[in-house]
């Protein structure tokens, strides 16, 4: 009997590209070592707010060890190790008597490790929708990174990056309805971000919990909603040069031509007496 091909020469067996290769490619080899389990410490400002079940992987810890490595930096002042990703397996390995673990130690700095646990977190799909916002706009506060920054750097695209920080907007007596509610998938947290009001929140929170509601339908009604809305008045100007575009765009839906003129006054008085907030010419993206 012939022997079956393989494989056509053309085609390679994919496999997920994993965070520890990607760290390992950067400048330098890391340093890869066994630690003693009791100078490790945990990363107070890691985005994952709880480890869950453990009762698994300490069992797989038990019987194989730590497969994976934990990767960690050196910390001068006490010569401890704090836990850059893999406080899971850190947690599993003390409930398992590890004395050691395996580690890789890299030498990175603040918005690095910052960047690292969030972008690990991400990857495995640990974190609630609220902690990913909570994630993303910590890269935001602590290190000014853009929407679009953010995008490249776990890999999403930058409207995605966008929607889950529109969950920051949520008010924190809804948000922890939809918790003890679980209403926690992300598409239903971003249609009840986007109602016009805290009673149609509250509304819509309590169908989805109720199951009167899918999520489709929910985004149907909005968005038919939203059509039977008043659309704010736009004023637009365009000189014969085509220099440039003015768009004034109002809070309702119609503007008398005194009103108009009122407000592009006032905004000719405040660019002049430069008490407009900020840069008045500063580019909006």
């Amino acid at each position: 009997m012939s022997k079956k091909p393989g494989l056509p020469l053309t085609v390679k067996m994919r496999h997920d590209f994993h965070y520890v290769d990607e760290l390992s490619s950067r400048s330098g080899a890391p340093v890869g070592r066994m630690i003693p389990i009791d100078r490790l410490e945990v990363n107070p400002d890691q985005p994952r707010q709880g480890v869950g079940d453990l009762s698994d992987l300490t069992a797989s810890i038990m019987e194989k060890g730590v497969l994976e490595p934990i990767l960690v930096r050196h910390i001068r002042e006490n010569n401890k190790f704090m836990i850059i990703s893999g406080e899971r397996r850190y947690r599993a390995g003390l409930a398992a008597g590890l004395k050691e673990v395996p580690c890789i130690e890299k030498d990175v700095d603040d918005a690095e490790v910052a960047e690292i646990a969030l972008i690990e977190n991400l990857q495995r799909k640990d974190l609630t929708a609220f902690e990913e916002a909570e994630g993303l706009q910590s890269l935001i506060d602590r290190f000014g990174y853009t929407h679009e920054q953010i995008a490249k750097k776990i890999g999403k695209a930058r409207s995605s990056v966008t929607e889950t920080l529109s969950l920051k907007t949520l008010p924190e007596d809804i948000k922890e309805l939809c918790c003890q509610a679980q209403v926690l998938s992300k598409s239903m947290l971003l249609q009840i971000v986007r109602q016009p009001a805290r009673e149609k929140m509250l509304e819509l929170l309590r169908r989805f919990a109720q199951g009167e509601v899918s999520r489709d339908e929910a985004r149907k009604e909005r968005l038919q909603g939203e059509k039977g809305r008043p659309q704010n008045f736009v004023f637009r100007f365009r000189p014969p040069t085509k220099e440039f575009t003015l768009d004034l765009r109002f809070s309702k839906s119609n503007v008398e031509k005194e009103e108009l003129i009122e407000v592009l006054s006032s905004i000719l008085k405040a660019l002049k007496e430069e008490t407009v907030s900020g840069d008045p010419l500063k580019k909006i993206s």
